[in-house]
């Protein structure tokens, strides 16, 4: 995959300027571009893990996330403090993830399982470098208050920060912090035991035949698995039509150093690119894949984003060697 790891250069614009070529940036829009590039480098990881938390899933992170970035790219040349970019970005993740919770009716279900909000308990904030226990138990609070915890316990923005990234007041953040505190201190000790899950009897098979071909490099039985119009998205490299890409071409340049295996990220059933290192076959990436009819319709590869697997609550593989 060398070619592709010479794409992924700029990691989170390289999308945005296939999806909408710009001209060679110059004057003002080259300092905006250039302190859009270094913000992107140094805040990247952290927005991942803020988008991961809201929406419960490292993989649903990285797509709000990639949203987010596209987004900032094309309004860059708006701006007028570069300064002012990394709240910009936080702002638009929170603002993107609040929208995906909407449209997945998270929000409600999240919801239902505290009924007490107006009950409002004292608690201490987790301060700076708050263990990263409490990030993967916020998803059990409504996003308000998850937004809250994240931003200000975990992320250690002040109050005044959080409330502007929320698009709240100093006291509306206060009270959700201290609902949010006392929830997370409600819940129990001991880890709920979730069961692993399991894909429903076609994907199992459409996913079994895929990795069965894929493993043997059989790019032309993979293919005939996928629908003629089946798009293709390799986070910071290419999204667009699968048919018009390189995509198993690239696979093929990798050799004997990586196979595929089912898996589970984050209780959704997903493919595990393994590669082969001292201690055996390591998990090093996911890839979504979406079928209607047994037939493969869309693939998302993750291949540039190495913080994505660190970032989940659970990576299990299935078979892997």
């Amino acid at each position: 995959m060398a070619d592709l790891a010479s794409r992924k250069a700029h990691n989170g614009v390289r999308l945005a300027m296939t999806m909408q070529p710009r001209p060679e940036p110059s004057g003002l829009f080259d300092i905006r571009y250039a302190a859009f590039l270094e913000t992107v480098a140094h805040l990247r990881e952290r927005l991942h893990r803020y988008c991961t938390r809201m929406t419960g899933s490292a993989l649903d992170g990285e797509d709000v996330m990639q949203e987010t970035l596209f987004e900032i790219y094309r309004k860059i040349e708006t701006i007028d403090d570069p300064g002012a970019l990394r709240s910009w970005m936080f702002r638009t993740a929170h603002n993107r993830c609040i929208d995906f919770l909407r449209n997945r009716q998270t929000r409600q279900r999240a919801e239902a399982n505290f009924a007490v909000d107006e009950i409002v308990l004292p608690g201490e904030p987790a301060g700076q470098g708050a263990d990263r226990a409490i990030e993967r138990l916020v998803i059990h609070l409504p996003p308000k208050e998850r937004a809250c915890i994240l931003l200000k316990d975990v992320f250690d923005h002040s109050l005044g920060e959080t409330a502007d990234l929320v698009g709240s007041t100093v006291g509306g953040v206060k009270a959700a912090l201290s609902r949010g505190r006392a929830k997370l201190a409600a819940l129990p000790s001991q880890p709920v035991i979730r069961s692993e899950p399991s894909p429903d009897p076609q994907l199992s098979r459409l996913l079994t035949r895929y990795v069965e071909l894929f493993n043997r490099r059989d790019w032309d039985g993979v293919r005939a698995l996928t629908s003629a119009d089946a798009q293709l998205r390799v986070s910071d490299c290419f999204r667009g039509s699968l048919s018009e890409s390189i995509y198993f071409v690239e696979y093929e340049k990798g050799k004997a150093n990586w196979r595929v295996a089912i898996g589970a990220v984050d209780d959704e059933i997903v493919l595990l690119v393994l590669h082969r290192g001292d201690a055996g076959w390591e998990p090093a990436y996911p890839v979504r894949i979406e079928a209607a009819d047994e037939t493969v319709i869309r693939i998302s590869d993750y291949y540039a984003c190495p913080w994505l697997l660190r970032a989940a609550r659970m990576v299990a593989i299935a078979n892997p060697n």
